[in-house]
């Protein structure tokens, strides 16, 4: 059981690092045993260096420059930050064709949507669709997704105009407000374009999967039920986005507030999306099927209460919708003064959100047609796009699962489908908008609801109760959070129980008993492999888990603990006591100071006891670490 360290520079010289003494009269008994050489000792400088190359660049980003010429290495820049240039070079017709299609059918979905989400985000409908104009154009040139589309999205939307309006009442200063949106699209841009040229996008994954299914899933739930006052024709409404303070609202009003004519709109058009919905996803040769409905939707509608006079009736319409391309608003944005701060708190939120949600969706529609999306890459085209919004009347643009999904199953191949998107968007917005002037609140309240119902995820839901019920905790912690007081407690709530077990696994790592499976010398779990016997006289333990000073002392004592109840028991049992401890050290990648310090009160602790201590399996980092301990 004897686990040595040789020196391999220091010829026969061994170093014992178990603490068990072994004498040549055992040995000839023994199997053979191989020797473990220490690690050469590696420079400080040239450490440090693998370590920040393995943190922030890991996939070797720069391995397509190696052993090219300068004129080649120019070339792979300019592709690197904009692919186009090398997608481009492959374009033909077939792919044109199948983009053509993909961008017009996702360009029917966006255009009544993004009317809906600009008044989420409480901002003038041409908003919306200005800001599907510019940010899909630059992502198509710089971004690394076939499949993602490009817009504003129901979630960020009601966060970003719920975070504005509790600085700046949109009815009452609605300048400032429109200003503070694009302050803090600006710096949600920034804020992804750090990220991305620092290569930290792993911080977004420190919000669990759980948490962000919470999270989506009561956000949802809050967009649907403020679009009750555009389905029930309220006027009067309240601004809190909690279901408590919505519910109240709806039923106060219900006998003076309540429309019958927009109700009959809305619920009729709604159960139309959601059969229309329904079909596309039975059958996905129909997946156009649910994609054009909305803008049927709102065709339907808007003539509907056009010959009617049903805006006389009290049916609200959306009125005016400017015409006309994106005006520049790089003189709106707030670079000084008592919103600069405001803006660039609201922005990294917002942006932080955004870029989860898009990395998310392209990383899922990547991995089914198998190809590698680059993060830091979409981190970066994702903000740049964002920035040039911000100074083209835009507010926050992202990726939108439905639309991709529909840009996915009209058989895009590039992000060409973004550019006919926007085109479309264009004609839209220098042609069409006059026609909306009489679409009903109602149609984009429906549309709104149809789209955010396939956010609430009941199986993922159903998955994470069955695999792990803390993660569960932390998605209903952020769905409760996010219905029952406000997106941004739930956001609060959602980041703070993803740290939580973080910590949690990281200052209380598992430990487990080891016992010899039956006619093998395979070691493992006695309650995960029944089987498995203890040997007598002898208590193995294997830590699974790097040791440092956040969980060294747990570690220690919890190891004792062990020793301790297994002494009780042997005691009563009358078996003989325990003689050798061995603490299996595979899983232990790491070691720092702490950590070693607390090994070697353990080995001081048991041998007073007359418990002899090995540490088997040491990972090359350990030994290396306890032979500079040992040579000091």
């Amino acid at each position: 059981m004897s686990h040595r360290v040789t020196d391999e520079l220091g010829g026969n010289k061994e170093m014992d690092i178990t603490g068990v003494s072994s004498s040549r009269r055992n040995s000839e008994h023994l199997p053979y045993v191989h020797k473990v050489g220490v690690p050469p000792k590696q420079n400080l400088l040239k450490e440090i260096a693998g370590t920040v190359k393995e943190t922030f660049f890991s996939d070797d980003p720069l391995r397509n420059f190696k052993d090219q010429s300068r004129s080649r290495k120019f070339v792979l820049g300019l592709q690197a930050v904009f692919p186009i240039l090398k997608w481009g070079r492959h374009y033909n017709l077939s792919k044109f064709k199948g983009d053509l299609i993909a961008g017009l059918t996702i360009a029917s979905l966006c255009i009544p949507q993004d009317i809906g989400y600009a008044k989420l985000a409480n901002l003038e409908p041409q908003y919306g669709l200005y800001s599907s104009f510019v940010p899909p154009l630059v992502y198509a040139f710089m971004g690394s997704s076939r499949d993602i589309a490009i817009g504003p999205v129901a979630v960020v939307s009601l966060l970003l105009g719920t975070l504005l309006q509790d600085e700046i009442d949109s009815s009452d200063n609605p300048v400032d407000y429109r200003r503070l949106a694009f302050t803090a699209t600006f710096f949600a841009g920034i804020t992804q374009v750090t990220l991305g040229f620092f290569r930290l996008g792993f911080l977004i994954d420190f919000l669990s999967h759980a948490a962000v299914v919470g999270f989506m899933a009561g956000a949802a739930i809050t967009i649907a039920l403020q679009q009750l006052k555009g389905l029930l024709g309220i006027k009067k409404f309240t601004k809190n986005t909690d279901i408590v303070s919505v519910m109240r609202s709806v039923f106060n009003s219900i006998h003076h507030g309540w429309n019958w004519q927009t109700i009959l709109i809305g619920v009729s058009f709604l159960a139309f999306l959601l059969v229309a919905k329904y079909i596309g996803k039975k059958k996905k040769k129909l997946f156009w099927v649910p994609a054009i409905a909305p803008l049927i939707s709102v065709i339907l509608s808007t003539f509907l209460v056009y010959i009617t006079h049903a805006d006389k009736h009290g049916v609200q319409i959306v009125k005016h919708i400017r015409k006309g391309i994106n005006p520049p608003s790089v003189n709106e944005i707030f670079f000084t003064g008592e919103y600069l701060g405001k803006g660039f708190r609201i922005g990294v939120v917002a942006g932080m959100i955004a870029l989860t949600e898009a990395v998310a969706i392209g990383r899922t529609f990547a991995s089914m047609k198998d190809y590698q999306l680059d993060g830091n890459k979409e981190m970066v085209a994702l903000g740049t796009m964002n920035i040039v919004g911000s100074m083209t009347s835009c507010y926050v643009a992202t990726g939108s699962f439905s639309r991709s999904a529909v840009n996915y199953m009209a058989g895009c191949h590039t992000a060409a489908s973004n550019i006919v998107m926007s085109c479309v968007v264009l004609l839209t917005l220098e042609l069409i908008t006059p026609l909306f002037k009489y679409t009903p609140n109602a149609i984009l309240a429906s549309i709104i609801i149809s789209a955010v119902i396939s956010l609430i995820d009941l199986e993922a839901v159903a998955l994470i109760w069955k695999i792990d019920k803390f993660d569960f905790v932390a998605c209903m912690g952020a769905f409760f959070g996010v219905v029952f007081s406000s997106v941004e407690i739930g956001l609060v709530i959602a980041v703070s129980i993803s740290f939580a077990k973080i910590l949690l696994q990281v200052t209380r790592p598992r430990t487990a008993i080891l016992g010899k499976l039956p006619r093998t010398t395979v070691y493992r779990n006695i309650l995960q492999y029944p089987d498995a016997t203890k040997i007598p006289g002898i208590l193995i333990v294997r830590v699974d888990s790097a040791i440092y000073f956040s969980n060294s002392n747990y570690v220690k004592e919890r190891i004792l603990r062990w020793l301790t109840d297994e002494e009780e028991r042997l005691k009563e049992n009358s078996e003989p006591a325990i003689q050798y401890f061995i603490v299996e050290m595979s899983p232990v990648t790491d070691i720092d100071t702490s950590g070693i310090h607390a090994l070697e009160e353990l080995f001081r602790s048991l041998e007073k006891r007359g418990v002899k201590v090995t540490y088997t399996k040491s990972t090359s980092n350990f030994v290396l670490k306890i032979w500079m301990l040992v040579c000091m």
